[in-house]
């Protein structure tokens, strides 16, 4: 799979630490990629909703409209990559967030280069890869089907809305199906990152999943946890 992330994605700011906000602008400008920056969450909202980025960095420690409901509302017309800066060991807004359809989290106080290197796991997990196996036209187990070149997905002949990374740690289990994905596997080809100690993000995700597709005919779920080893997308 070759992914490329362009140099000049764009990326918007939602932040209300100004001094903070220019240091990340600078670096991620310096780095290649368009930057435009807002320090509220309406303004964010607007912004998220006009189209014209390409991923949200976005702090939930906003005044007035917190974080969490900014990413509410642009969730609910958008599909736009969302990264949270959250407080360090707040997993309850991480969570949460998750739960609502943020791409990912990085903990702040974080590094500028930290920052840049999540950012470009998000794009490069949103672009569509260039494929030319005709295998890779559709993925198909029951009655749930995946496009890898459109990045659309259906559950008995009925679209299925997914996250940019639900799609694809459910693209790694179904390429995988009928056998144990470990965890390490699903963060590194699923988020495009190491897994990290205490990360619950994968865990969160796949819960999201698994209310999406809903049980199989027998009442159990279509992707089994097995302790100790990891996961797996069971075959009908």
């Amino acid at each position: 799979m070759n992914i490329i992330v362009s140099n000049m994605a764009r990326v918007l700011l939602i932040d209300d630490d100004i001094e903070l906000t220019g240091l990340l602008r600078e670096y991620l400008v310096r780095d290649g990629f368009e930057v435009a920056a807002v320090h509220d969450g309406e303004s964010g909202i607007r912004a998220a909703l006009s189209g014209g980025h390409d991923i949200v960095v976005l702090d939930v420690m906003l005044p007035r409209l917190n974080g969490i409901e900014t990413l509410r509302r642009i969730r609910e017309q958008s599909r736009v990559p969302v990264l949270m800066l959250t407080a360090r060991g707040d997993d309850v807004d991480r969570i949460v967030g998750l739960e609502l359809g943020a791409d990912d989290y990085v903990p702040k106080p974080c590094t500028p280069r930290e920052l840049v290197a999540r950012v470009r796991a998000i794009l490069r997990r949103t672009q569509v890869p260039d494929r030319s196996d005709a295998g890779a036209l559709s993925l198909t187990v029951g009655p749930l089907t995946l496009l890898p070149r459109s990045r659309t997905a259906e559950l008995g002949g009925s679209p299925l809305a997914l996250t940019s990374a639900e799609f694809n740690l459910l693209e790694v289990l179904l390429r995988n199906a009928g056998r144990v994905v470990s965890r390490a596997q699903l963060s590194e080809q699923g988020l495009f990152r190491p897994l990290a100690r205490f990360d619950r993000s994968i865990d969160v995700h796949l819960s999201s999943i698994r209310q999406k597709l809903g049980p199989r005919a027998d009442g159990s779920p279509w992707i089994r946890t097995l302790r100790g080893l990891g996961y797996q997308f069971v075959r009908e």
